[in-house]
Parts: C-alpha cells; structure tokens; sequence
C-alpha cells in the first residue's frame, strides 16, 4: 500500500493497475487531510491503514481509479466501506454530490502526466 501525499505519475497508477486488476486500482481518498492510499487489494485494508495515522472515518470513501480513461470517466464512486447508514449514505456509492466533487478535486490534484 501506498500513501499518496504529494503526486503519482499515471504511468505508476497504470503499472500498478496491470500488476493488480488489470485496469483498475482500488483507492481510500481522506478528504478532509487530503490524501488517498493506493495499491492495495481491499478498500478496508486501505481504510484500516488511514484508521492507524489518525484519520477519521466519516471523512474516507473508497474508489476505483481507472488511469487509462479520461478524465471525466476516470473514478468510480463504488466500494463496501462508503455503505454507512450513520453517516447518511445507504450504498456502495458516494451519495453525496458535494463528496463526490471534493473526491474527484483531490485525485484529479494527486495524479501527475
């Protein structure tokens, strides 16, 4: 696993990509300390090693990052660990559109050409 603080290239994210998935890498963005662990194969074991360095958990969601595709269509809003009902988001998805949008803000801000 990988913490993620300052950039990943797009060549790493597909290198890591092909290593693990094929075409995607699974990834825990904290949004309020701005940073997201990749390399992993479970979105909990990501979440548990944020959980460890002090992040809260009302401020994980996990992601699938698809680095081949464009921009728009690079992150998917899909993991077990965003189904929180005391949170307020009642599936795998990131419900919240403003979430969402400071999710895509900070991966699109990580991830260098």
């Amino acid at each position: 696993m990988k913490i993620v603080e300052e950039k990943v290239s797009i060549n790493e994210l597909q290198q890591i990509a092909s290593e693990m998935f094929g075409n995607l890498i699974k990834a825990v963005v904290d949004i309020e300390n701005e940073i997201l662990v990749i390399d992993a194969e479970l979105h909990s074991d990501q979440e548990a090693l944020l959980l460890n360095k002090g992040s809260k958990q009302e401020n994980l969601w996990g992601i699938n990052i698809y680095p081949s595709a464009e921009i728009d269509d690079r992150i998917e809003f899909d993991s077990m660990i965003n189904l929180r009902p005391s949170f307020g988001n009642n599936s795998r998805s990131v419900e919240d559109d403003n979430i969402r949008n400071r999710i895509r803000d900070i991966v699109n801000s990580k991830i260098s050409k």
